[in-house]
């Protein structure tokens, strides 16, 4: 019995499992870097709100200290964001 004809079909099978397999890999790396990407802006964009937020409390802060009251739309500092 010659087994050729079903070694090479099972070449050509592993062949394209392979190469699926390193083009999933490399996708799943895109992924990865683009996903640590959004996750840092995430960070930064947090970063942000805490800084803006620190800020409108000490100004609201020094304002009452000199009996005075911010506008209220100088001094936002709600957690959602203003639409």
């Amino acid at each position: 019995m010659n087994l050729n004809p079903l070694l090479q079909a099972l070449d050509l099978q592993e062949d394209a499992a392979r190469a699926l397999a390193d083009d999933l890999r490399t996708q799943i790396d895109t992924l990865q870097t683009q996903l640590r990407e959004a996750e840092l802006r995430l960070e930064h964009l947090a970063i942000t709100r805490t800084t803006i937020s620190e800020a409108g409390a000490a100004v609201r802060a020094v304002a009452q200290a000199r009996g005075v009251r911010p506008a209220a739309s100088s001094v936002r500092t709600s957690s959602s964001p203003q639409v």
